[in-house]
């Protein structure tokens, strides 16, 4: 260890690729710097095939596709100054089949890492359980982003509880103007919004969502459904657009062009909380069931949303309790009862605002950040006290 012992790394993708774990990875840098009481060593920045400039707080690079990149990263980590690399895993933002190029680096490293776990997946492929039970056994800690997850990860991938930390995924907190204003300034004055926001893939369901508002229009003329984001990546690079034409022409053939509206592009954090803000009812129509986490409803939640969502893994911890409304899979009739439900109880919305905003509080990127420190601090704490009884 180095003398202070408390250098951190972050193996990531991050800002400028469009990818929500690098924003998410990059949010939570950001407040771990001001805690000040590690020594943040840098991110090591996942490259897929494209270049990227990145800032300084990038250090390293590893490039996702290139296997022996990955043995070679670990050998320079070995030999730097770096006493934890925390690793934020998803299966798709490593190389090779289901990520199995991560291996090759955590059998070749010799400093100890946590891993922070965006997926878990309760019927995982015979690769993908390999993999994440490896890394869960080679690693000193994993956190996960939701409680309902620990089950699994004990169950499924053999991780012990004492290993497991549960750590909310964290939200943004910058000041932005009131809600009306807000639609004013974006030429939305005097309609009731309902959005939906991320990469936009055909798990999204938003199918559903479009159907639901065509049944809600024909009541409340007024009501509007954004749809935020670019088609996901991966998604664009194997089938075009075919998603999004898809979803356009329900639209059409609906007849609801007045009420739905695509912003087809990667959102700023600031773009974000501000179509969040002048939102009325935040919608997630997912199809997964074991959908574990979603920073989307995340994101949502710190705001203080009234949430509307099919009753997947994470929806139904965070909605749970009053702080959120649970409607039935692949059912637009289900979402727009919802809706109506909402827009005819005033005293229920508030009501619901209130109890989520007081998990969201809880939620914002400071709070979750000193987690993570006191977190790290423990696992060198341990390591430390481990070198100095050999």
């Amino acid at each position: 260890m180095s003398v202070l012992g408390r250098n951190v790394a972050f193996l990531s993708t991050y800002p400028p690729r469009e990818c929500g774990i690098a924003t998410f990875t990059q949010d939570l840098v950001n407040e771990i710097k001001k805690i000040k009481l590690i020594n943040f060593a840098g991110v090591i920045a996942i490259n897929d095939n494209k270049t990227y400039e990145y800032d300084g707080d990038v250090k390293y690079q590893l490039q996702q596709f290139v296997r022996e990149d990955y043995v070679r990263l670990a050998h320079e980590l070995n030999v730097s100054d770096i006493d934890l690399l925390i690793i934020e895993h998803e299966y798709g933002i490593f190389g090779g089949e289901s990520g199995e190029y991560l291996l090759d680096l955590v059998d070749n490293l010799n400093i100890p890492f946590v891993l922070t776990v965006h997926t878990v997946l309760s019927n995982p492929n015979e690769k993908q359980l390999m993999i994440l039970k490896e890394l869960g056994e080679k690693s000193v800690r994993v956190v996960t982003m939701a409680k309902n997850t620990i089950p699994l990860l004990e169950k499924i991938y053999h991780i012990p509880s004492n290993k497991i930390t549960v750590i909310p995924h964290g939200v943004p907190n910058l000041p932005v103007l009131p809600k009306e204003i807000l639609k004013e300034r974006y030429g939305f004055k005097g309609r009731r919004i309902i959005s939906t926001f991320g990469l936009i893939n055909p798990g999204k369901g938003i199918e559903y969502g479009i159907e639901a508002i065509s049944i809600v229009a024909e009541k409340y003329k007024d009501v509007l459904y954004l749809i935020l984001g670019q088609t996901h990546p991966n998604i664009k690079r194997e089938f075009g657009e075919e998603y999004r034409e898809k979803l356009q022409k329900l639209v059409h053939d609906l007849g609801v062009e007045d009420n739905v509206k695509f912003v087809d592009k990667y959102l700023t954090k600031r773009e974000i909380i501000e179509y969040l803000k002048m939102s009325d009812i935040y919608m997630t129509p997912y199809l997964n069931k074991e959908q574990a986490v979603s920073g989307t409803l995340a994101y949502a939640a710190g705001l203080g949303k009234v949430i509307i969502s099919t009753p997947y893994m994470y929806a139904e911890e965070i909605l749970g309790e009053g702080r959120g409304l649970l409607a039935n899979f692949r059912d637009a009739k289900s979402l727009a009862k919802h809706i109506e439900y909402i827009f005819e109880n005033p005293e229920k919305r508030l009501q619901i605002e209130s109890e989520i905003k007081k998990l969201g509080n809880t939620m914002m990127w400071n709070n979750v950040a000193y987690r993570y420190v006191i977190m790290i601090l423990s696992v060198l704490d341990i390591k430390s006290r481990e070198e100095v009884v050999i």
